[in-house]
């Protein structure tokens, strides 16, 4: 027993450092950078970026080196509530004030609340929540939760196909491994065709986070029930909480 644990605590700092070695590998791969670039490429970004590459160095320099080239451009810190606060006047998408089990920010997402038509315009209000979400993140936590509450989604209120694989593109490439989890609660039947043809956007790490959650089904109400405490989960998400949110005030 005693040589198992210790086998096991110098396996896992054996990967420290190897993972270590790997951040330093990438910081040097990725050459001097300044400003916002340099102030965004903390040790804990550059591990997320390899570990959303399987801790390969090449491909990771890529990825960031893509986000540097997207942030430099869409400028997401710079985005404010004003400019995107008709995006959310029903509620389709905002910080809960609650976390999950692990003390992870939730973001709640309503998507039968649509109510604009700007394409751009919805990404950058989702943008602003995400930067938003991280900003608000406890000391130590790196990841957020998703809460998707399909009532009144249709397929005539439902996002063109093409908004959808660009917000999945944002998620997965501009902010890795920031999901730990996305919970789609009680989704129609007639969002399996949407589904069948936007899962293939998913990479493999992000569409094993999703999680199909139905009232009916013990199994899924369990787990989702395993990452939150009921008594802050909203009714809607069959949970005990009443929240009402006031928007702007909710994402300050």
């Amino acid at each position: 027993m005693f040589h198992r644990r210790s086998n096991s605590h110098r396996d896992q700092e054996d990967d420290s450092l190897r993972h270590e070695s790997k951040v330093n590998e990438l910081r040097n791969a990725i050459g001097p950078i300044t400003g916002r670039s340099l102030q965004y490429c903390t040790d804990a970004c550059l591990r997320r970026y390899l570990e959303a590459r399987s801790w390969n160095v090449d491909k990771a320099k890529k990825m960031l080196e893509e986000t540097l080239k997207w942030r430099s451009t869409y400028k997401p810190e710079e985005i404010r509530w004003h400019e995107v606060a008709i995006e959310g006047e029903t509620g389709k998408v905002y910080r809960a004030n609650f976390h999950d089990r692990q003390g992870r920010t939730v973001l709640i997402l309503r998507p039968g609340k649509q109510n604009t038509k700007s394409l751009d315009n919805q990404l950058r209000h989702l943008v602003y929540l995400l930067e938003n979400a991280i900003l608000n993140l406890p000391e130590g936590q790196e990841q957020m939760a998703w809460l998707i509450d399909f009532t009144g989604w249709s397929i005539s209120n439902s996002v063109p196909i093409r908004t959808a694989r660009d917000t999945i593109n944002i998620l997965q490439n501009h902010y890795p491994e920031r999901l730990a989890i996305a919970f789609l609660y009680n989704p129609p039947r007639i969002f399996e065709a949407f589904w069948k043809i936007v899962k293939y956007f998913l990479d493999a790490k992000t569409f094993q986070k999703v999680k199909f959650v139905y009232p009916k089904n013990v199994d899924s109400v369990e787990l989702m029930r395993s990452y939150f405490d009921d008594e802050n989960l909203p009714t809607e998400f069959g949970g005990k909480a009443i929240w009402s949110m006031t928007m702007k005030s909710s994402q300050d």
